[in-house]
């Protein structure tokens, strides 16, 4: 697979939250220098970290759709998760520095300027490109303003990648909207010290999205059963063929944004081996038809006329 052809399978999101974050960026980093605002300043430092975390990501999604090799023949769907534990760290670092300009602040207040620059900047939000990439990539149908409560349904379902832009968003979101709050009261009272309690908010929210993207990415490197909503899905596309009679055993482990299937479907009887193997490989395309599904491996019994297949058992 060419470089071109990887790029495109990137993830959009970061590729897109990266873009928009170092607009952004930019146009706080302006904004602070001209009014010399320590909650606009945080908040443009917590926008370059999203754009670099965000940039690091998409490198990482790219690589991750390498096709498998002999030396690595599941191929390379966790090295996202290994990226998006480097963007975690740069985000602890960031929420330090963050923190630790706020306690600066609350020791040395100091009033701002240009508020109505800081005021228009801090409405800037690209939350919503990220809410849209979670509802396709769970494979919802909302629309309008229901993409928002779906979006935070379905953010366990989408890719690792993604998960970050969406906590990264809220937590630039709500900054935002703290940095505006502080803006707008030093700006009509004499509580310059807000200035500074909100830059440290702000960086204790950046420390939570280190912690929240890193749990889910540790457990993305240890191996994480797919979602039951996966689980569903490739079950009702095995039980839909008609030769298929029940499922035996089904694990479906998920590699950074795709799965590997694992499991033994149960045939009617009567079948001799050769027809029971072209039903094999018939199952095996079909669940391969499935986009989020790079691996399969099937084993076939005869039907014991017990039904083993419960979904409603399973975790």
């Amino acid at each position: 697979m060419g470089l071109w052809a990887l790029l495109k399978k990137g993830n959009t999101s970061s590729l897109m939250a990266a873009l928009g974050n170092t607009a952004v960026a930019a146009a706080k980093g302006v904004a602070a220098a001209l009014s010399g605002s320590g909650a606009m300043f945080a908040s443009a430092m917590h926008s370059v970290a999203d754009a670099i975390n965000q940039g690091f990501v998409f490198a990482g999604s790219v690589l991750a759709e390498k096709q498998p090799t002999r030396r690595f023949p599941t191929g390379f769907g966790r090295v996202i998760n290994l990226f998006c534990m480097v963007a975690v760290m740069v985000v602890s670092f960031m929420a330090y520095e963050t923190i630790l300009e706020g306690f600066h602040l609350l020791a040395h207040p100091s009033e701002a300027s240009n508020f109505w620059l800081n005021f228009v900047i801090l409405l800037i939000a690209i939350l919503w490109k990220a809410m849209k990439e979670i509802v396709r990539e769970a494979r919802t149908e909302a629309k309008g303003l229901a993409i928002i409560p779906a979006a935070f349904r379905n953010v366990g379902r989408s890719a690792p990648p993604t998960r970050l832009v969406f906590y990264e968003d809220i937590v630039a979101t709500l900054g935002a909207a703290l940095a505006l709050i502080a803006v707008i009261v030093t700006q009509l009272s004499d509580f310059k010290m807000l200035d500074g309690i909100a830059t440290i908010l702000i960086g204790f929210l950046m420390v939570g999205v280190a912690f929240k993207v890193g749990y889910d990415n540790m457990v993305g490197l240890i191996g994480v059963a797919a979602p039951k909503a996966v689980e569903d899905r490739v079950a009702g596309l095995l039980l839909a063929d008609p030769d298929v009679r029940d499922i035996n055993r089904l694990r479906i482990l998920q590699e950074g944004r795709t799965y590997h299937v694992d499991g033994y479907v149960e045939l009617r009887v009567g079948l001799t081996l050769a027809d029971a193997d072209d039903i094999k490989f018939r199952l095996k395309a079909t669940l391969l038809n499935d986009p989020d599904i790079t691996d399969v491996t099937l084993g076939i019994l005869e039907d014991n006329g017990v039904r083993d297949w419960r979904p409603e058992l399973t975790p």
